[in-house]
C-alpha cells in the first residue's frame, strides 16, 4: 500500500518501476528534493504532497497495471479519455495523487520529454525540472523556491552530465515563442526576487551569474522562421493556456466526480 511519506512513496514507485521494466521519471517538487541538496535548507523548504512523474505512451497499459498491484484507484474516466498522453492515480488512504505524463508534459505549454527519458537519472534532466517550473505563468513561491535550488545545485552549460543544459533549452525557447516569451518572463521576474531568499551574499551572486548566464544562451540561440512569424504579434494574442482547477483527490467510482481536463 502506498507510503505516508510522498517522498518514500516516490522511491518506491521508482522502484517498482525498475523491476518491472517501466521508465518512469520523476518531475516537480519531489523531484527537486530529490535531486537538489539546496532544497532542503530552511529558507527554500516547502510542502510536498503530490508526486509527478513521466513516462512512455507506449507503456501505458503496463503503468496502470502497475499502479493498481501498488495500491492506487485508477481515476478511470480520465484515464480512458486522456490515458495516451496523461494518467491519474488516487491514494486515497493518504489524500494524495499521481500524475502520470506520457512522453509529453503539457500545462501552459507544451514540452515534448520523450527522447529526455532516455537519459540517465530518477528524475527528468535538471534543464527540463528547470523548463517545467519556468513554463508556469501564474507561478507561485514554492515554484521560485524550486527555481532557486535548481540553480544553486546546477552550473549552466552544454550538456545534461550534472548541469543545466542551457544549449538544450536554447533550442527550445528558438523553436516556440511562446515558450521563450513566459522562459524568459519567468527568469525576469525569478532574478528580480533574489533577495527575497536569503541565500548569503555569495549564494545570492551565483544564482544571479546563473539566470543572467541562461538568459544570454537563449537570445544567443538562433530562431526559426515560426519563432520569428510569432513574434511579430507578439503579447497581442495569448500565447499560453491556464489549466483548469482540479480537485486533488476524487473518487472516480462516485457519479460526477471526474475532474475537468488540465492543460
Amino acid at each position: 500500500m502506498p507510503l505516508e511519506d510522498p517522498l518514500e512513496e516516490a522511491k518506491r514507485v521508482l522502484a517498482e518501476a525498475r523491476r518491472s521494466k517501466i521508465v518512469l521519471k520523476l518531475v516537480g517538487g519531489v523531484a527537486v528534493y530529490l535531486r537538489c541538496p539546496s532544497a532542503k535548507r530552511p529558507n527554500l523548504a516547502r510542502r510536498y504532497i503530490d508526486i509527478d512523474l513521466v513516462g512512455l505512451s507506449k507503456q501505458s497499459p503496463a503503468i496502470r497495471k502497475l499502479f493498481a498491484q501498488m495500491g492506487y484507484a485508477a481515476r478511470d474516466r480520465f484515464n480512458a479519455m486522456y490515458g495516451d498522453r496523461r494518467l491519474i492515480f488516487n491514494d486515497q488512504e493518504n489524500q494524495r495523487r499521481v500524475d502520470v505524463f506520457l512522453d509529453i508534459f503539457e500545462m501552459c505549454h507544451t514540452l515534448n520529454l520523450k527522447e529526455r527519458l532516455l537519459i540517465e537519472g530518477s528524475t527528468i534532466p535538471p534543464a527540463d525540472i528547470l523548463a517545467t517550473k519556468l513554463q508556469i505563468v501564474q507561478i507561485d513561491p514554492k515554484d521560485y523556491k524550486d527555481l532557486v535550488a535548481i540553480l544553486l545545485d546546477h552550473e549552466v552549460g552544454s550538456s545534461d552530465d550534472g548541469m543545466i543544459n542551457g544549449k538544450y533549452l536554447a533550442k527550445v525557447c528558438s523553436a516556440d515563442w511562446g515558450i521563450y516569451k513566459t522562459i524568459t518572463m519567468n527568469l525576469g521576474r525569478l532574478a528580480g526576487l533574489m533577495s527575497d531568499f536569503q541565500l548569503g551574499e555569495d549564494d545570492g551572486r551565483m544564482v544571479e551569474a546563473r539566470i543572467k548566464n541562461l538568459g544570454k544562451m537563449i537570445e544567443d540561440e538562433p530562431k526559426s522562421l515560426k519563432w520569428r512569424m510569432r513574434a511579430k504579434i507578439g503579447e497581442r494574442v495569448v500565447w499560453y493556456r491556464l489549466p483548469e482547477a482540479d480537485k486533488e483527490v476524487v473518487d472516480s467510482r462516485m457519479p460526477g466526480s471526474e475532474p475537468v481536463k488540465h492543460g
